[in-house]
């Protein structure tokens, strides 16, 4: 790869860096979309076009979950824990999946909404009262968390632990290193032993009283696998959606031609939504184990080699999306795209993360038309998957 320019190269992101991944995906889709990339602890693969990552998602059967998602190798057994619903592969992913799935589907979600719009509201109108804040610490991560611990039944006696153990895994997730939020694991694995205890008594509408209930193969569902869909819920549920959701807005900041389009027709919102999944794309991209030598783009991956596949470069490849593909059209037509994965692995909260999103943009345009960002002055969280605001100021100016 000498005759690479360098921004052609991937160089996993995290903090700063994130600040502009684009030039190096678009770099890679041009001129290297299939990389091998050689590190000392183990060489691995990269793909950046949308075909080659579609079609790797999608084929679980030769891209495997069952390692781990990230680049290391051996992840599993250094983390010693039964592997959760995102790191299995099916028939076993597709067992736990549908009793899941039940839970997220879109009517079931919807009940939850006007639960959702009390506490946006609250946020943003703490936020109109202050004039200016940290959008991300008010209202963008307590958001995803009150929801997550709602579909896990955490009492609301229960939250304020609950988002001190989550905001130590998430961040610790984020860095590719939960053993350093081990103590948090613990405790919230205590905690959630307690919860399941109190389903099988007196079972509520939740996600673990829906497991406790249920059955695989005849039999309950094992404990470690309840433990482990809680796990994967506070892992994947939170900084995603505020990556999201900070995305929106420094989008809605930055083009207020489409902020005009919304603010004169609300019912663009979902649409837009599915514009700033693409664009933003929280998770910008995990990676997969080859269980058998294939061939993409000319070049032979090796049997037993991670790739990284790159859905945030994926979500702005030309050759889908247009010559405009870097670029917001909340009426743009989107056919698909991979922000929230596809196939065996599309995202369970898929329906709850719309929804949170829509509610969210609905009451921030509606109660504050004319707020703004400061992107330049926001920093990023570390780690090398999620890409998300750590913080993001933000300015009121004349609300409604």
């Amino acid at each position: 790869m000498t005759d690479l320019a360098h921004d052609a190269i991937f160089e996993p992101r995290s903090a700063e860096t994130w600040r502009d991944p684009f030039t190096m995906y678009k770099a890679m889709r041009d001129r290297s979309p299939v990389q091998e990339i050689k590190k000392d602890e183990g060489d691995y693969w990269a793909l950046s076009r949308f075909d080659d990552v579609f079609n790797a998602v999608i084929d679980a059967a030769t891209f495997s979950s069952a390692q781990g998602l990230t680049m290391a190798y051996g992840e599993m057994e250094e983390l010693g824990l039964e592997a959760p619903i995102v790191m299995m592969d099916p028939p076993e992913h597709t067992q736990l999946r549908k009793l899941a799935t039940k839970r997220f589907t879109p009517a079931r979600v919807a009940v939850i909404e006007p639960m959702v719009r009390e506490f946006v509201v609250e946020r943003v109108e703490r936020l109109r009262e202050m004039g200016e804040g940290d959008v991300v610490h008010e209202f963008l991560k307590p958001l995803p968390s009150m929801i997550v611990g709602h579909f896990l039944g955490v009492q609301e006696k229960d939250r304020d632990r609950f988002d001190g153990w989550t905001d130590a895994i998430v961040a610790a997730n984020a860095q590719g290193d939960v053993l350093s939020a081990a103590d948090a694991v613990g405790q919230m694995f205590g905690f959630f032993n307690e919860v399941i205890e109190r389903a099988r008594k007196e079972p509520g509408d939740d996600m673990i009283s829906t497991l406790v209930q249920a059955e695989l193969d005849g039999k309950e569902v094992p404990l470690m696998k309840i433990l482990g869909f809680a796990f994967t819920m506070v892992t994947g549920g939170n900084d995603t959606t505020t990556g999201l959701l900070g995305g929106a807005t420094e989008i809605l900041t930055k083009n207020m031609d489409q902020r005009k389009l919304l603010l004169e027709d609300p019912s663009r919102i979902p649409n837009a939504i599915e514009e700033f999944l693409r664009l933003t794309s929280p998770v910008q991209g995990l990676a997969r184990m080859t269980t058998r030598e294939v061939e993409i783009g000319g070049k032979t991956i090796p049997q037993g080699r991670k790739v990284m596949l790159l859905y945030a470069s994926a979500n702005r490849d030309e050759r889908e999306f247009g010559p405009d593909a870097a670029e917001c059209d909340v009426t743009r037509k989107i056919r698909r795209h991979l922000a929230l994965g596809y196939g065996a692995h599309h995202c369970v909260g898929a329906a709850t993360a719309r929804l949170v999103a829509r509610v969210a943009l609905e009451e921030l345009l509606a109660r504050c038309p004319e707020f703004s960002v400061d992107a330049e002055k926001g920093c990023y969280a570390p780690g090398h998957f999620v890409r998300r605001y750590e913080s993001l100021p933000f300015i009121a100016k004349a609300c409604a």
